[in-house]
């Protein structure tokens, strides 16, 4: 066989690269996932996140006491807007660079080559701990809706679960979230749509059933549902209206996750960041729409509906125009979407700590970059993300302060996450980056500002603990547990000859130049079509 022979048969035997496969191949990795996300799954993923009903449910502690229904109503509006500049300054990103890394990557791309390693390295760690305190705070919330339903259930609502309960129940929750999440890419794709059609469903229910069934003693009128202030801490008003914008900064949170699917989507640079933004407008409008209803239907004794013995805002609300069976009848369904949520979430805390044990960063990182040969998905992370969770939620037994710490985590460390490579493109890359087909154009940059400004405010504020009259019992403690990952990370970095400084050097290719791969075999394209155009060529010479 001639040489021309066998470079047009080496060349025939490779598979023609996907335009998802060969943008991931730019960014220096190889393709490890099969890509079964379609467009409205990965919407699905961030929807199913963000759960609307049940994750109003589990913060409606924020919003309640600190403004009543204008926290409800107003406050839940006002943060949304903002919360959407954070949606699109990350879709560009995500547009541009998708990948399963997503954050830690583009800080490293992004940023100066004095401090490339550091900030990746906090990034990373950041993120990957504030999906894990994610994946706490929504199992979490759903171990407290199930207990609401015993009490619910219970004689004169008399049922009152321990910590230790909880706690049970809750380890019981990541543990069949674990199992889910150890599936296959094609059955937790298909989920996804399972998942969507239930958040939307649950959603409509609420906001027909409420407005029909809720008594007349119950039903508050257009001036106190829309003006209404009701301040129950303490606080100062604004500061106390400025609190309630805690509740929607965790529930329309969670939003990266389509980013940590990139790698399991297809048409990842479109797919991704629309996911991103449509998850965070449509969930801004229902959002808007369920807390109007509420307002409308919580009756005009805030109090009562906090400190309620069935332990859980919304289920009081729901109790009070239901009755006890309609309430456990629609509150099955409502911690059902919660579990959904939980799972959706681990998923996509898995596939984040895969990606940076895949570089390296990560302590065991050579057990945790492992895809298992049969479900082909890394099965050791989500094990690894969920223990983590498990231990995150001992801090329920420090007290309900020590509890809130994990919502108030979730979203901080998240944000941290988000706001560094936003702004790091502006600082360092506005020049050189390169849009992908997602793009806001000439309203990048305030749109950018805008999110990072919003970000930093919504930090301090979570910072703050409940009450001005503060013990040691009630304190925040999320500044505790942010401050102690943000040290051991640095502690990890730096450390004497084992620390991150000696050897973490960002993202690790795994492939070079332009690859295609074929189970264990790697073949240069390129070069092999470069090789037959130069032999064509020679043979066109020779034969004129």
């Amino acid at each position: 066989m001639s040489d021309n022979s066998k470079i047009e048969a080496e060349a025939n035997k490779v598979p023609a690269l996907t335009a998802d496969e060969r943008l991931l191949h730019s960014l220096g990795y190889k393709q490890e996932f099969k890509r079964e996300f379609t467009r409205f799954e990965v919407f699905g993923i961030s929807f199913s996140i963000i759960g609307l009903l049940p994750s109003i449910a589990s913060v409606l502690f924020f919003a309640v006491p600190n403004g009543g229904p204008v926290g409800l109503v107003w406050g839940w509006l006002i943060a949304s807007c903002f919360i959407l500049t954070i949606g699109m300054a990350m879709a560009e990103l995500a547009s541009a660079a998708p990948t399963s890394g997503g954050l830690y990557f583009w800080t490293y791309k992004y940023a100066s080559p004095e401090t490339r390693n550091l900030l990746c390295w906090l990034v990373g760690y950041s993120n990957t701990v504030g999906s894990a305190a994610a994946v706490a705070s929504i199992d979490w919330g759903c171990a407290v809706q199930v207990m609401a339903a015993a009490t619910i259930g219970s004689n004169d609502q008399s049922f009152v679960p321990t910590s230790g309960q909880t706690y049970a129940v809750y380890l019981a929750i990541i543990f069949a979230h674990a199992l889910i999440c150890s599936l296959g890419t094609r059955v937790l794709a298909r989920l996804q749509n399972l998942y969507v059609a239930l958040n939307i469903g649950l959603c409509l229910a609420l906001i027909i059933a409420l407005p029909v069934l809720t008594p007349k003693s119950l039903k508050n009128n257009a001036s106190f549902a829309l003006g209404a202030f009701t301040n129950l801490d303490g606080w100062p008003d604004w500061f106390a209206f400025m609190l309630s914008w805690l509740a929607p900064a965790w529930t329309i949170g969670g939003f990266d996750s389509a980013v940590h699917m990139s790698e399991e989507a297809t048409n990842a640079a479109t797919a991704v960041p629309w996911a991103i933004v449509g998850a965070v407008a449509i969930s801004s409008i229902l959002g808007t729409a369920i807390n109007v209803v509420l307002a409308f239907c919580a009756g005009s004794d805030m109090s009562s509906v906090l400190n309620s013995p069935i332990g859980q805002p919304m289920a009081t609300i729901i109790f009070g125009s239901l009755g006890p069976n309609g309430t456990l009848a629609l509150w099955s369904v409502i911690v059902t979407v919660q579990f959904m949520m939980g799972s959706s979430m681990l998923l996509a805390s898995s596939r984040q700590t895969f990606a940076f044990s895949r570089d390296g960063a990560l302590p065991m990182s050579r057990y945790l970059y492992r895809i298992n040969g049969y479900t082909q998905t890394p099965v050791n992370t989500v094990w690894f993300s969920g223990s983590l969770a498990a231990l995150l939620g001992l801090l329920a037994f420090a007290g309900p302060s020590a509890t809130n710490a994990l919502f108030s985590l979730s979203v901080v460390g998240s944000n941290t996450a988000y706001m560094i490579p936003i702004g790091l493109r502006f600082i360092y890359s506005r020049h050189t980056f390169v849009h992908g087909p997602f793009s806001l154009g000439r309203w990048s940059l305030p749109v950018a500002i805008t999110s990072i400004l919003f970000m930093i405010f919504i930090n301090i504020i979570f910072f703050f603990p409940t009450s001005p009259q503060t013990t040691t019992p009630s304190m925040n403690y999320s500044v505790v547990v942010m401050s102690g990952v943000t040290f051991g990370s640095l502690v990890w970095y730096y450390f004497p000859v084992y620390g991150g400084v000696h050897w973490f050097t960002g993202p690790v290719r795994t492939v070079e130049g332009d690859l295609s791969i074929k189970g264990s075999t790697v073949v240069d394209v390129d070069q092999i079509e470069g090789e037959k155009d130069k032999k064509d060529t020679i043979s066109d010479e020779g034969s004129s």
